[in-house]
């Protein structure tokens, strides 16, 4: 009872499951969703007919409530829907939306009158003309793109494609829910897809690496030839994209080119036992920080695991699975010098006449890796921008970092690739993390990086 009164009365409270939500609905208008830069993301239009204007009764009138979405598809995963269940930040603020702090006298002439008042607005995170800016830059491919503010943890967008219309999901619901809907347009890609991470992963063998090795990981030498032949399994080799050779390189230089060779080399020289312990202290396998419906990142490496699982692994493919969420969550922490503002997505509660009620707190921190292995891959990804694959944000007003991937993954028996990339802008002062993945793109740095950048562009320079 103590956690309940404490801890858990909002969450409770708020459960749509909870009867007491009947006796609310019955006596308030649901509240608006408002975006940080106070464009209304969802509200509830009344329309009430059952009077005249003389205030005589009208027996053929009729009391209705339909909730809007303005932005529609746009923002449709992340703010959810409130009808056929609730989704997203209807789901996570519904407690405060049946709620009403309105002038009391206000609320008692419309109990006496029957007459339903005005419920509290909630305040998000999410930046409306940011939202727009990351889902339009999908353009026709399907994806995720999803962008924090690393100090605070603030959600500033999170776009999923395929998305739907939830002004008409009572009338869309069949079709959505069919079971021949392969896109799955309900499915917040930011939060619950699961993707091969590619190259992405390699800021993770980078750290292994780092911290097995950390007074001369800077004395890692190897020579690319275009491919890594397992020595005593010549069966097992990983090549480089497109066979590309890249030569003499240390770990920064394997890092910028994203040399799969050096990297698949590097999977089978760490201690499996230490990689599971990193893996684990970076939130794999784990239920991610965030309050809305989220998917844990797989990573399934033990004493067991063979040469070319490592190989595989060390280069983001196999098993190991992540959502962009968690990618982002990584990039956010390397960006705030190794410590994680947990992710957020409420700001603040409003009564309908203005009046903050209240202020949701700082987010929760924890520390992912040291300050001085932040810096390290810190420098790792800024030469990702300046010298290896993301060179489409060199001539950028702003300094950038990042890491991009390219996972190539089955879909229908044929193998397409799935582009990513996380990173952070400015370098010297972020404001910025972002995830992009687009699937069925070409790589990381031809297909998802100006998506990264258009996003950086309007958040630094825009808005």
């Amino acid at each position: 009872m103590i956690h309940f009164i404490g801890w858990g009365s909002d969450e409770l409270m708020g459960n749509a499951y909870n009867p007491r939500m009947e006796v609310f609905n019955n006596r308030f208008v649901r509240g608006a969703i408002i975006s940080s830069d106070g464009q209304v993301l969802a509200r509830t239009v009344v329309s009430d007919t059952r009077k005249n204007s003389d205030g005589s009764g009208n027996p053929e009138g009729a009391y209705t409530e339909t909730r809007e979405y303005p932005l529609g598809e746009v923002a449709a995963q992340a703010v959810g829907y409130s009808t056929k269940g609730k989704t997203g930040i209807e789901a996570l603020s519904n407690f405060y939306l049946m709620e009403s702090n309105s002038n009391p006298v206000v609320q008692v002439v419309n109990e006496i009158t029957e007459t339903k008042s005005q419920g509290d607005s909630v305040v998000t995170t999410l930046d409306a003309g940011l939202q727009k800016i990351a889902y339009e830059a999908l353009g026709e491919h399907n994806g995720a793109v999803i962008a924090v503010n690393p100090k605070t943890g603030e959600v500033l967008a999170m776009a999923s494609k395929p998305s739907f219309n939830p002004n008409t999901i009572v009338e869309d619901w069949e079709s959505i829910v069919n079971a021949e809907n392969s896109d799955a347009p309900l499915l917040n890609r930011c939060t619950q897809g699961l993707y091969a991470p590619g190259s992405t992963f390699k800021i993770v063998m980078a750290l292994e690496y780092m911290r097995e090795h950390p007074n001369d990981y800077r004395n890692f030498t190897f020579n690319c030839d275009g491919e890594y032949r397992d020595a005593e399994n010549s069966d097992y080799v990983v090549h480089c994209y497109s066979g590309e050779v890249h030569g003499a390189e240390d770990l920064h230089t394997a890092f910028a080119y994203s040399c799969n060779s050096a990297f698949a080399k590097i999977g089978t020289m760490i201690n499996k036992t230490k990689f599971a312990e990193t893996a684990e202290q970076l939130l794999f396998n784990q239920e991610l920080p965030i309050d809305i419906s989220s998917s844990k990142s797989r990573f399934n490496v033990t004493e067991d695991s063979g040469v070319w699982t490592m190989m595989q692994t060390a280069i983001g493919q196999g098993e190991t699975m992540m959502s962009p969420l968690h990618e982002v969550i990584l990039a956010s922490a390397i960006a705030n010098k190794g410590v994680l503002a947990e992710p957020k997505l409420l700001k603040q509660v409003q009564s309908s006449d203005g009046k903050v009620i209240k202020v949701f707190g700082e987010s929760a921190t924890r520390q992912l890796m040291t300050e001085e292995e932040a810096s390290v891959l810190s420098s790792f990804m800024r030469s990702v921008v300046t010298d290896g694959t993301a060179s489409k944000l060199r001539d950028a007003d702003y300094a950038a970092a990042g890491k991009t991937g390219s996972a190539e993954v089955s879909k229908n028996g044929e193998t397409i690739t799935n582009a990513w990339f996380t990173g952070f802008a400015p370098y010297d002062d972020p404001e910025i993390a972002v995830c992009v993945v687009v699937e069925e793109g070409e790589t990381g740095g031809r297909t998802a990086v100006p998506v990264a950048k258009q996003v950086f562009d309007y958040w630094i320079n825009e808005r």
